[in-house]
């Protein structure tokens, strides 16, 4: 049995909690949500762990996480772990090591994938760091991946840094993946030959080359809503897309369908984009070709003949 401090119990943090604790785990969770909470502060949880402590933190990247690790450097104590499971840029894990490392404090940063299914069917965990400190936090990572050979769902990916790189290009891929499946749902709806789009993609989920997670979770999707009229077409990124695309332009590594999928998801906050309006004023202007006005009045204002485009 290993005992855990755990700051951060939103949808994540309380689904890692209720896993570890099955596997028999002592878990002391802290939340600014008293509901959630098991403690009052993250000084009250640090107080209630014995040392060596390990904290793992799955609080929101950014300012969030960079006020807790600063704080948990204030009360934690030479030999303790930290452990920062958010999806947190790689380069400020270098930053929260530093700060701790110079109090004697150990430092992992893990990326998690599993979303809200990982309470069932387990994490897959990235983890950059020192191999001591990972062999330490083992027992922790072992209760919440999923069952098989460790090897296919953790990895000690590298040095500090290395867990948050590796879930940002998951991510970037993930990316990918979703926009490909959605414009084949939308190509398949879009056509007059098909008349069951949730068959066709219940058909690709056994023995093809497309068949994955996300192709079942597309399919429940879309049975669940098979003209998708619930949900409105505009999409959020968390940043790790963009990070991606950053990081390729860096290495100079082509990226060509993580940034387009990125540039979609900018494009769908968009009523009405306007790079497409003057797309559609250059086809008038130089071809002729009809443009939609506001009314929906389709005109053509140029006096010359249509041209190709």
């Amino acid at each position: 049995m290993t005992q855990l401090g755990l700051i951060g119990l939103g949808k994540m943090g309380s689904s890692m909690r209720d896993r570890l604790r099955a596997a028999g785990h002592e878990v002391v969770g802290y939340d600014r949500d008293a509901d959630l909470s098991d403690t009052g502060s993250p000084a009250e949880l640090v107080a209630r762990l014995d040392s060596p402590r390990t904290v793992w933190v799955m609080v929101p990247h950014g300012e969030p996480t960079k006020q807790t690790v600063a704080e948990l450097a204030e009360l934690l104590d030479e030999g303790d772990l930290v452990i920062e499971g958010g999806n947190s840029h790689f380069d400020e894990d270098k930053v929260n090591a530093d700060l701790l490392g110079a109090r004697g404090i150990g430092y992992l940063d893990v990326g998690v994938s599993g979303g809200v299914w990982g309470r069932d069917y387990g994490y897959a965990l990235m983890v950059g760091g020192q191999a001591d400190d990972v062999r330490r936090a083992m027992p922790l990572f072992d209760a919440l991946r999923p069952e098989g050979p460790r090897e296919e769902s953790v990895v000690h990916a590298g040095s500090v840094g290395a867990g948050h790189f590796a879930k940002m290009v998951h991510n970037g891929v993930e990316y990918g993946l979703m926009q490909a499946y959605a414009e084949g749902f939308e190509l398949l709806a879009a056509s007059e030959e098909i008349s069951d789009v949730a068959g066709v993609l219940t058909a690709w989920s056994r023995g093809t080359v497309v068949r994955s997670w996300l192709l079942d979770l597309l399919v429940r999707a879309v049975s669940d809503d098979p003209d998708m009229g619930d949900i409105q077409g505009y999409v959020e990124d968390s940043g790790e897309g963009r990070w991606s695309v950053e990081q390729a332009v860096r290495h100079a590594v082509p990226a060509p369908v993580i940034t387009a999928a990125l540039y979609a998801r900018f494009g769908s906050r968009q009523d009405d984009s306007p790079a497409m309006k003057a797309v559609a004023a250059l086809r008038n202007q130089f071809g002729g070709h009809a443009v939609a006005r506001s009314s929906h009045e389709v005109t053509s204002d140029a006096s010359t003949p249509p041209s190709a485009d």
